[in-house]
């Protein structure tokens, strides 16, 4: 049960119940088309006469098409309806430490334009950089009305002021990144934490969301962050700083992590972690050869040399058993922050997202090893790798602008 909050209430009003009932038909469109009038009836219980007002406006406004006759036994032919998937573009933008993704999609989140450009460490420069492309990428598809920008981003952003507060991987202070893009561009923007943005993706577009009410996303890049989606609620606590798991110290006075604690999960458990575990088990030269020979020609990169963790991971695929031993330790700490989820928060469904998963037939009963040895709760929880060709990061960005139209409104 969910107590109302009497100093922070919405009253349902008649036109509560309007936006209700067009947002379930929108989704039963979106999920059951092409879908006639008569089975949105049926699948709602709304009357037909009342499905049939708001699937016009929807026509009215473009969000819904009308498509081919059905067959029928007896009586008018049903036409049948289907989301207006060109109708709307949405551009996501992915903000990682060394590279910003933006594209252009449509409602199903298929990307019909997309480029990338090296992140600056400076967040005036990376608006000044950024502001152009979104225009160009608006002029390329002059048939499209843009509907809003979503931005994903290695941090944590205050709900109240909307201002990215901790980033420690990206190197940015506290900075106003939604004004800026909306003031240069005329359009909405929404702003997310990376790890919360997968949880939305994996609930709009992902494989395992059906059913599912409780789901993490855990994210493994350069750091470890986790969007917790609870009771289908993104939680994201008082501020906007809840799911920093990445961050829970799992060794006492460990190795010094960015954000000035010690010991934290991330610090051993993330891609950075590899390739470090990497390069202390294998000489300098060693390590750079071995680059070169994991991608079968030279790297471009001085002599002694880190490999990167794409490095490392080809390595391992290769069975080279410095990096499998890397890859191995780095799963063995993702294994303990797994189980701490799995004990605390028992969820359906946890999804690790990020390149470590390309080797997930390596890591994976290292994981469920740890879990099963640490977390005594006996909690169902399945722990399922996506694929890092899918973008759950840039698919995220398009379901931040997306359930502002199709999720549940809030009432009381």
């Amino acid at each position: 049960m969910r107590k109302i909050d009497l100093t922070n209430f919405q009253v349902a009003t008649s036109e509560t119940a309007r936006d209700i009932n067009r947002r379930i038909v929108l989704n039963l469109v979106r999920n059951h088309q092409p879908i006639s009038r008569a089975d949105l009836a049926r699948h709602s219980g709304l009357q037909r006469s009342t499905v049939s007002v708001i699937t016009e406006k929807l026509i009215d406004e473009n969000w819904v098409i009308e498509g081919a006759n059905g067959h029928a036994p007896r009586g008018r032919k049903p036409r049948f309806l289907h989301l207006n998937k060109e109708r709307v573009g949405i551009i996501g933008i992915n903000v990682r430490p060394a590279t910003t993704t933006i594209a252009l999609a449509n409602l199903d989140a298929h990307f019909v334009a997309q480029e990338s450009l090296a992140t600056p460490r400076n967040p005036k420069q990376f608006i000044a950089e950024l502001v152009p492309r979104l225009h160009n990428l608006i002029k390329m598809r002059p048939e499209i009305t843009c509907e809003g920008i979503g931005v994903s981003l290695p941090g944590r952003v205050d709900l109240a002021s909307q201002r990215l507060l901790f980033a420690p991987n990206l190197g940015w202070d506290e900075f106003n990144l939604k004004e800026p893009l909306e003031e240069a561009t005329g359009l909405p923007v929404e702003l997310e934490n990376a790890a919360n943005a997968c949880a939305l993706a994996e609930i709009w577009f992902g494989r395992h969301s059906h059913g599912v009410r409780n789901l993490v996303a855990l994210t493994v890049s350069e750091g470890i962050g986790s969007g917790l989606m609870l009771n289908h609620q993104l939680a994201r606590g008082s501020t906007g700083m809840s799911g920093e798991f990445g961050h829970v110290t799992v060794v006492e006075d460990g190795l010094e992590c960015g954000c000035g604690n010690r010991g934290c999960l991330e610090v051993y458990a993330s891609n950075s972690a590899a390739v470090r575990y990497y390069a202390q088990s294998a000489s300098p030269v060693r390590a750079s050869r071995a680059a070169i020979r994991s991608s079968g020609k030279s790297s471009g990169r001085p002599s002694g040399q880190a490999p990167t963790f794409d490095d490392v991971l080809r390595l391992a695929e290769q069975n080279d058993p410095k990096a499998v031993q890397a890859i191995n330790q780095m799963a063995h700490y993702l294994g303990v922050g797994i189980a701490l989820l799995v004990t605390g928060l028992a969820p359906d469904v946890i999804v690790v997202i990020g390149e470590v998963t390309r080797v997930w037939n390596q890591i994976g009963p290292v994981i469920d090893k740890v879990i099963k040895g640490r977390s005594f709760t006996h909690a169902p929880t399945r722990v399922i790798p996506t694929d890092p060709a899918s973008d759950p990061r840039l698919r995220g960005t398009i379901a931040l602008v997306l359930q502002k139209h199709f999720g549940a409104p809030s009432v009381a």
